[in-house]
């Protein structure tokens, strides 16, 4: 597992289905069960996608009798919304402009 933060979050996001899970506990807590409901996944699978998601510090699990919900946990969204930030100029398409323009003046011999 990565030591860093954002990168034991990114790589729990990498997994499709634990993206979906994320997606579902955004709605509100829900148990083990509740969550393996729409996956064709045995429990000990949907258990090792839990882990993932729990070591990135992305859900928590509480018990509650013989009930362990989940719930989410957004702070480590945030980092990685704050690192994808960074990049939005790109998709924005302003910082390719930039680029362009300093090539064309370097071809001039403006600069």
């Amino acid at each position: 597992m990565p030591t860093d933060s954002l990168s034991a979050t990114l790589a729990a996001l990498a997994h499709p289905t634990r993206r979906s899970i994320l997606a579902r506990l955004a709605q509100g807590a829900a148990t083990v069960k509740e969550l393996s409901e729409p996956f064709e996944l045995s429990a000990p699978a949907i258990s090792r996608h839990l882990r993932v998601l729990e070591k990135a510090g992305l859900i928590h699990r509480a018990r509650d009798a013989q009930w362990r919900p989940c719930a989410l946990e957004a702070g480590p969204l945030k980092e990685v919304a704050e690192w994808a930030q960074e990049y939005r100029s790109f998709w924005d398409g302003d910082g390719h402009l930039d680029v362009y323009l300093a090539h064309l003046r370097r071809r001039r011999g403006d600069m």
